[in-house]
């Protein structure tokens, strides 16, 4: 059994824009809602701390097409896709980290987001004597990916939740979770062995 007060579940980025009819839609990500619906009903049954990444990107940046980057126009602050998918079951105690504000950052870890009160997602988890995470959300192989080895580089225990993650690309997902685990994750299959009892 875990500690619950020692852990705390991170939903990465389950925004609009990568959504189905987003403007970075990711595949499977309507499955990833439903999965971390029922992790966020566990982590709350066992008193964990709930944590909820956004991507909150300036209008102008270096990350999106028109300006040099990789991506078309996508979680811009304050728009509709940036908002959290509405069928995310978010609890009111759930902690925001936002990330993604710098023009000259693509912002993928969540580790380098900051909470509304400032402070900085890991310096949150410290005070609060969190050493261990449970991840879901979107992508795999972006942001889950970064943020996970992250959290790895910085001392933390992680445990992916293998049916609540999906990724842009299906052989980049494959490569970013066996990485993962290289680096010392735990990755649930994708059938929920935390939820029955594992």
């Amino acid at each position: 059994m875990i500690d619950a007060r020692r852990a705390a579940l991170l939903i990465v980025d389950v925004q609009n824009d990568f959504c189905a009819g987003g403007a970075l839609p990711v595949p499977n990500a309507d499955r990833v809602v439903r999965a971390l619906n029922e992790d966020i009903d566990e982590a709350l049954a066992r008193g964990m701390t709930v944590y909820a990444s956004r991507d909150w990107h300036p209008p102008v940046t270096n990350h999106f097409k028109a300006y040099g980057g990789p991506w078309p126009a996508h979680c811009v602050r304050d728009t509709e896709g940036a908002r959290f998918h509405p069928d995310l079951h978010l609890p009111a105690s759930a902690i925001l980290v936002t990330k993604g504000e710098d023009a000259a950052s693509p912002g993928y870890s969540a580790i380098e987001g900051r909470t509304p009160a400032g402070k900085s997602f890991l310096k949150d988890l410290r005070e609060r004597g969190i050493d261990h995470l449970y991840v879901g959300g979107l992508a795999t192989d972006y942001c889950v990916r970064h943020s996970v080895l992250d959290a790895l580089s910085a001392g933390l225990r992680v445990t992916v939740l293998g049916d609540a993650i999906a990724g842009v690309d299906a052989e980049g997902s494959e490569r970013a979770v066996a990485e993962m685990r290289l680096h010392g994750a735990d990755v649930e299959s994708a059938t929920g062995e935390r939820r029955a009892g594992a």
